[in-house]
């Protein structure tokens, strides 16, 4: 029987899951968190309305932790950084929990281009 080629295996809201999936992965290893943005960017503009919503929301979270990492990296010696290193963590910590419990239960971000927690 012949497989219809234009159904996607993976659905967008499953790519969205699976870059969330790769964001908390990444608080361990870092490489995961390029691999997640790389996924969002190349998807977010071919995706449902509400998985662009997440994807959007990825990619925002991605590069706006990416800021704030830099920023607490370099400020560390001056102690102020310590501080920007834990808000980063719990920033992006909240952002993924909140995105990944939207996602399960079908809603979009309301606010994906949120500097706060969308």
């Amino acid at each position: 029987m012949p497989q219809d080629s234009s159904k996607p295996v993976v659905s967008d809201t499953g790519l969205a899951f699976i870059v969330y999936l790769l964001y908390f992965v990444g608080y361990f290893n870092g490489i995961t968190n390029i691999i997640g943005v790389i996924i969002a960017h190349v998807q977010a503009g071919a995706a449902d309305p509400a998985a662009r919503s997440h994807l959007r929301f990825q990619i925002r979270t991605f590069w706006i932790g990416l800021l704030y990492l830099l920023i607490g990296l370099a400020l560390v010696l001056a102690v102020v950084g310590i501080f920007v290193l834990i808000w980063w963590f719990v920033w992006s910590l909240v952002r993924n929990i909140k995105g990944i419990l939207a996602l399960n239960e079908g809603r979009p971000i309301a606010d994906p281009d949120s500097w706060m927690f969308g």
